[in-house]
């Protein structure tokens, strides 16, 4: 599967590219925001006043990227797209008695209105899925898109994510012990060695493509994913992974760890990178965008960068290498059950 086209709303400024020159947001508190576009040449006025955050995100971040492609399929993963909206609704409900609500909330308050939305903008009416797996979202949305460019062969699909901050989740996993307490900021995330990460939020959207060609920027060779697995588990998964893509660990030059500041959780990161790849590139993603459900996609949005040859932030560079990037392993979990692998070649 190749991609050939990506575009990436987060906390940063990775919609206009700006991210690669230096221009880097520091966040504080505990709530990484997305820096959000402006939609007003890309989405008419009337549509966007009724648009919820993740779907407005999804939108902006999606349609740019799919003009003049004839799609076959749009699949996404999230895990709180939408939420939002849905306890708006919700909290209607209650407030007006079960009388008169307003219906945008309802439409928007499922994980498919960014889906549906993208659909119906842009009058693709192939495949039209949305994957709700928590951590693993994303992956299983890769998955999804590789199967169906083996079934079918349409000539692209749109692959992507969408993750909302919302007040009411925010609060609950606050209070199960997930973000950080006290003076904490995207400088600093790393170095505190205290329990819990930070909440971030973002949209990632790739075109992909079953053929390589000259739009190509890099290719997906392959996608997995482990639940509550054990170190020697994921030492054994990743070398099932390269052994059936023919790699070893030694051909695998960068890897882009989702190493969040969390104490309890990071050592996944550090034991893998140590006992099978001392010698790679290490780039880090989160101390930028906070950790959220589909934090993967961001990454992988990383890796189509770096291997069309975007040099990354000097914050991203967590350990560094003189070697060409020509392989990309990424590794990330959600909150240490859930474990990701996506392999990207140039």
């Amino acid at each position: 599967m190749y991609i050939t086209n990506s575009a990436c709303i987060s906390p940063q400024q990775t919609y206009n590219e700006t991210f690669f020159e230096g221009e880097i947001n520091v966040h504080h508190g505990d709530r990484f925001m997305a820096a959000e576009p402006n939609y007003g040449q890309l989405i008419p006025a009337g549509l966007l006043r009724r648009m919820g955050k993740a779907v407005r995100m999804g939108i902006g971040a999606g349609l740019p990227i799919i003009q003049g492609v004839d799609l076959g399929g749009i699949i996404l993963g999230t895990a709180n797209g939408g939420l939002e909206d849905c306890l708006k609704f919700l909290n209607q409900i209650v407030d007006y008695n079960e009388g008169t609500l307003t219906p945008t909330n309802f439409v928007q308050s499922t994980p498919n209105a960014v889906a549906g939305n993208l659909a119906l903008i842009s009058k693709t009416t192939g495949y039209n899925a949305t994957h709700v797996h928590r951590g693993l979202a994303f992956e299983c949305a890769v998955l999804d898109a590789m199967l169906l460019l083996r079934e079918q062969s349409p000539d692209a699909v749109l692959i992507g994510s969408v993750e909302e901050i919302s007040d009411y989740n925010h609060n609950i996993d606050l209070l199960n012990g997930l973000f950080k307490a006290g003076e904490v900021s995207s400088e600093n995330l790393f170095t505190l060695d205290t329990p819990g990460s930070v909440n971030g939020e973002g949209s990632t959207m790739f075109v992909a493509e079953p053929e390589r060609s000259e739009r190509t920027l890099a290719e997906i060779k392959d996608v997995d994913q482990l639940t509550y697995a054990s170190k020697n588990e994921l030492e054994e998964r990743v070398g099932y992974i390269l052994e059936r893509n023919g790699l070893t660990a030694a051909d695998v030059d960068t890897l882009i760890l989702g190493i969040s500041g969390d104490n309890r959780t990071d050592h996944f990161y550090t034991g893998l990178q140590q006992a099978l790849f001392p010698e790679s590139r290490i780039y880090t993603f989160k101390n930028l965008v906070g950790d959220y459900p589909t934090a993967s996609a961001f990454a992988t949005w990383m890796g189509v960068q770096a291997l069309s040859g975007k040099e990354m932030p000097e914050q991203c560079k967590y350990a560094l290498s003189s070697r060409e990037t020509k392989n990309v392993l990424i590794y990330n979990h959600y909150q240490g059950t859930q474990h990701g692998f996506i392999l990207l070649g140039a």
